[in-house]
């Protein structure tokens, strides 16, 4: 199942959170504002310098006035723990999370300022999530991506080596990130705007490395 320009099905209302620092304009969530329809940055007062509470606050404040049942949320980094620790204190129902090397806030090359989020968050999450880890992640390993993906409860997928799936990385337009996210609900692509990766034969729209799915 793929995203695409014409679909006629409901499109989803799209969040993103980013990690610490916020996404810059190289990264592929700031790409994904521009390329997905219903697609809407959740701001956090303090990108730097972290608090829990405060960002999880930001998803609450942000949700609260809505119809959730059809919401995704698309993390990075720190903002895959925010999304576990507001999904263990809220009784909102979304439709699904995209989880993009979540950072391993216990590791202890995690040197960052950020308060409040540890212990890390793993209890099952009541929504469908799909977790997108790197083989070569400096701030999570493979086996502890294994680790919260099986804890909760998300289909896991790796795209090999890409480091932090980030800008740095090289993930700016993120093709291949659309797709997955196809996989929780079909929405729609704006319409011109365009990719520099080029289509199959089929249409879909494949990304710079090939993903395998490893758990679930």
């Amino acid at each position: 199942m793929s995203l695409t320009p014409d679909s006629r099905l409901s499109t989803p209302d799209y969040f993103l959170i980013p990690g610490l620092g916020n996404s810059g304009s190289q990264h592929w969530q700031t790409w994904f504002e521009k390329r997905l329809e219903n697609c809407t940055r959740i701001q956090q007062t303090e990108w730097d310098a972290p608090d829990r509470e405060d960002w999880v606050n930001a998803i609450n404040n942000t949700l609260k006035d809505i119809d959730t049942s059809n919401v995704i949320l698309i993390g990075h980094s720190l903002g895959c723990a925010t999304i576990a620790h507001w999904a263990a204190q809220t009784e909102k129902k979304i439709k699904g999370a995209l989880l993009v090397a979540p950072s391993d806030l216990e590791a202890p090359a995690y040197t960052f300022p950020a308060t409040g989020f540890s212990p890390f968050p793993l209890q099952k999450l009541p929504f469908k999530s799909i977790v997108v880890a790197s083989e070569n992640d400096p701030w999570v390993s493979m086996e502890r991506a294994k680790l919260f993906a099986s804890s909760w409860g998300s289909k896991l997928i790796s795209i090999g080596n890409a480091g932090h799936i980030n800008a740095d990385a090289g993930f700016g337009e993120w093709e291949e990130g659309v797709q997955i996210l196809g996989e929780l609900g079909v929405g729609s692509l704006k319409s011109g705007v365009r990719s520099k990766e080029s289509e199959s034969p089929e249409g879909i729209q494949v990304g710079k490395l090939g993903s395998r799915v490893v758990g679930k």
